[in-house]
């Protein structure tokens, strides 16, 4: 089984989400059949053509959008002066709440990538009537030890990059959290102390993402690269905004209960809603056994494994099993 052939939007537009943020969109395929969103990477990676293929656009009201600060989205988190505080896990929940109600949708098949699955399992978690099934791969759960394992544990297996990826760390902030630790750099008021932040991000990213190892052409992009790099880190820096609220109902770094995994947690809110898991069986993320975890403690789920493929949803087998996955909830 092939992706489905490449399509064009039928509409697309920008949704005021508050706080200076509009939200670009786009919804292709069939104006009548069974809505669908895509939860793109990252954070502060962009939607991409590539997934719209993973419907059938006869079946499927698909709908696409840039996350805060990335893609089509303004402002743009490559620009130093964007407004990051306004980029949380609970900012992006309530974007894809004011996204639905703007596009007339009652509820919908939520497919994610990455981060994606992480911000799709939050959204089923704490909206729960507004998702009818959820298609997930690259699968995280945002996680205090998975930043670690990914930003310093892999370090055992990719000596020699993290030793450059570390050389660009403050010595005394080399045994911290080494993404806020880079955050820090790339929110300097020194444009070449940015610069270099964010390309030793990324080519960290790029030694450690996939197995085989593969390049990564939008990293050469140094709009793509800054941006994608600051909003990674300020993510992965601050707990991916995932602690208990504090009084202005903003989850931070100082309120910390996700060290065992709020996603984890909460899994038990996703009953009664069915769900696909689609993994690499070398996704670098399975080392801490997540996936597993979250499959077991949701019981209408299901977890398809695919042998020699790292953290890729394009790979040969996975998207075969995305595609059956989605054709199958068109079915209902």
């Amino acid at each position: 089984m092939a992706l489905y052939p490449e399509i064009e939007p039928y509409d697309h537009g920008t949704l005021d989400v508050g706080d200076g943020n509009r939200v670009h969109w786009e919804t292709c395929g069939n104006p009548g059949g069974k809505p669908a969103v895509v939860l793109h990477g990252g954070p502060g990676s962009a939607k991409s053509p590539a997934l719209r293929r993973y419907f059938d656009p006869a079946a499927y009201r698909i709908v696409l959008f840039d996350q805060r600060g990335c893609g089509r989205s303004t402002p743009h988190a490559s620009a130093y002066g964007t407004d990051m505080s306004v980029n949380t896990t609970a900012h992006q929940l309530a974007d894809l709440e004011l996204l639905r109600r703007h596009l007339g949708i009652e509820r919908w098949l939520v497919w994610g990538v990455s981060w994606g699955s992480v911000l799709g399992l939050r959204y089923a978690q704490t909206h729960p009537g507004a998702v009818s099934e959820l298609v997930l791969t690259a699968v995280a759960t945002g996680s205090n030890p998975e930043v670690t394992l990914m930003t310093r544990g892999l370090g055992k297996l990719f000596p020699a990059a993290f030793e450059e990826f570390l050389a660009l760390v403050p010595e005394d902030e080399r045994d911290g959290n080494l993404a806020a630790a880079y955050n820090r750099l790339l929110e300097s008021p020194d444009r070449a102390v940015r610069e270099r932040a964010a390309r030793a991000w990324t080519d960290w990213e790029t030694a450690v993402a996939s197995v085989p190892p593969r390049s990564v052409p939008r990293y050469e992009d140094p709009l793509f690269r800054m941006g994608f790099a600051r909003t990674v880190t300020h993510y992965w820096g601050n707990d991916h905004f995932l602690g208990t609220p504090g009084p202005d109902g903003t989850p931070g770094p100082d309120r910390k209960d996700n060290d065992e995994g709020v996603v984890l947690r909460d899994a038990h809110l996703l009953a009664g809603i069915p769900g696909t898991l689609v993994q690499g069986a070398l996704d670098p993320g399975n080392l801490l056994g997540v996936v597993w975890r979250l499959h077991h403690a949701w019981p209408d789920s299901e977890l398809r494994m695919v042998d020699e493929v790292g953290h890729n949803a394009g790979a040969p087998g996975m998207a075969d099993l995305l595609v059956a996955a989605t054709d199958r909830y068109a079915r209902g």
